[in-house]
């Protein structure tokens, strides 16, 4: 095509950089995304398809950033990860925890990328310096955000619950009495980052977390968004003793004996994490089987529960450029198995840069017709057909109770909406949309 008269950094800052990137992973791993040789090369041509998904409703039900005063540069090691296994541009820039505070989120989520409404989440460290942001905090955030959209409500609040540790139950109070969040983020490993984690619980320990899920259900609080999986390749010896509460061992009865909750399974119960998913795709092409993610998908056939979610983040970001025909088969089980109103969009930025490069990749894949006949799967559609648009927005407004009717409107003329508006017409979206994955396309190994 013509030549752009830019860089290639900033060539792949554009629209038409971006197509050029899922064209080169479409050579390499097949045809698994919806891209056209036109996009790469004529911007305006990359620029109607983009606006063709302008609009589209889409709800983040994972976003993190951390507090101004975090110093935990450890967390920085997903930044780390990405730019050594899928992306070396990134090389040099994962030193700074600027890329994960509020300032950097707000640009990356509401004017550097599609997203409309997102949720603010939190997590439970044994050591408590790690911890992002306490629950005042995030319903603090979500309150500015939403004060300085001024119509509409961008941000929802988690409140997080940390079963078992000293006065847990009383900071349940104090959230539903003060703070009011929108839902509940729970770990029943504890703590993610360490094998030494000290409080480890079950789903359906009814003695230690029963009368949490009746104070959640009076509150009318009902939405329980629950970390599982994302543990390394030899957990069963690095993690010994613990690793099995990340699994779905106690899913089904505590799903059965609570059905006025909704049980939202964030990473969807992925095993593998921080690994190229190479191997993974090979085990599942062998047996149709995903480690712990189709045990997941297989409850509500076996137990006969509708109340049983997956949500995305990081699994879908893990391999969603560094192996796209495993986030097809990830997609295609979850759906199979869990209906295609019981997936939701997550994508567990500001870890991972900008969720445009996630958005986008989701708009363009399909399952292949190899993987639909084999296994059953249904298709994905279109970037705004029906499937994607359950997917990115709809089921999370449905289980979230977001009136679109009242509520859709006023985000297209928010605050947010207007400044993005004026970065568009001057031409320099692109300046801002840096489409900063931290990890954007796989390096491969000979």
């Amino acid at each position: 095509g013509p030549r752009q008269g830019l860089d290639r950094r900033r060539f792949l800052q554009t629209a038409s950089g971006m197509a050029a990137a899922f064209l080169a992973m479409n050579k390499v791993f097949g045809n698994l995304f919806d891209v056209s040789e036109a996009e790469a090369a004529n911007p305006d041509v990359a620029a109607a398809r983009a606006d063709a998904s302008r609009g589209q409703f889409i709800m983040d039900v994972q976003t993190h950033f951390v507090h101004d005063q975090y110093t935990q540069k450890g967390i920085l090691g997903l930044a780390v990860f990405a730019s050594q296994h899928w992306n070396p541009a990134l090389a040099g820039k994962t030193d700074d925890l600027y890329i994960y505070k509020f300032e950097n989120y707000v640009r990356q989520i509401f004017l550097n990328s599609d997203t409309s409404i997102s949720l603010l989440s939190g997590a439970p460290f044994d050591d408590h310096s790690w911890e992002f942001l306490q629950n005042d905090q995030i319903r603090e955030a979500a309150n500015m955000v939403n004060r300085v959209g001024g119509e509409s409500t961008r941000m929802l609040a988690h409140s997080l619950v940390t079963p078992g540790q000293p006065g847990w139950m009383d900071k349940v109070d104090y959230a539903i009495d003060k703070l009011h969040p929108d839902s509940w983020k729970l770990y029943t490993i504890g703590d993610p980052l360490t094998a030494k984690t000290k409080y480890p619980w079950r789903l359906d320990d009814e003695k230690l977390v029963y009368p949490f899920y009746e104070k959640a259900v009076k509150a009318g609080i009902r939405n329980l968004c629950i970390h599982k999986g994302l543990m390394p390749r030899d957990y069963e010896e690095s993690w010994s003793g613990v690793w099995k509460y990340n699994t779905p061992w106690d899913i089904a009865k505590a799903a059965k004996d609570w059905p006025q909750l909704n049980f939202i399974f964030y990473h969807g119960c992925l095993r593998a994490f921080q690994e190229l998913p190479d191997q993974v795709l090979a085990e599942f092409e062998k047996t149709g089987n995903i480690q712990w993610a189709s045990d997941l998908a297989r409850i509500p056939g076996e137990h006969g529960v509708s109340n049983v979610y997956a949500e995305m983040g990081t699994s879908f970001a893990n391999s969603c450029t560094a192996n796209p025909r495993f986030a097809a088969a990830l997609l295609g089980t979850w759906i199979k198995g869990l209906g295609v109103d019981h997936v939701v969009w997550g994508t567990d930025s500001v870890l991972y840069g900008s969720p445009q490069w996630q958005i986008e990749a989701l708009r363009r894949l399909e399952i292949p017709e190899d993987m639909q006949q084999k296994h059953g799967f249904a298709a994905l559609g279109g970037p705004t057909g029906a499937v994607k648009n359950q997917i990115f927005g709809l089921n999370s407004a449905r289980v979230y109770n977001v009136n679109l009717r009242a509520n859709y409107p006023r985000l297209t003329v928010d605050k947010f909406a207007q400044l993005k508006e004026e970065y568009r017409l001057a031409g320099n979206l692109n300046d801002l949309r840096d489409n900063h994955a931290h990890g954007f396309i796989a390096k491969r190994t000979a």
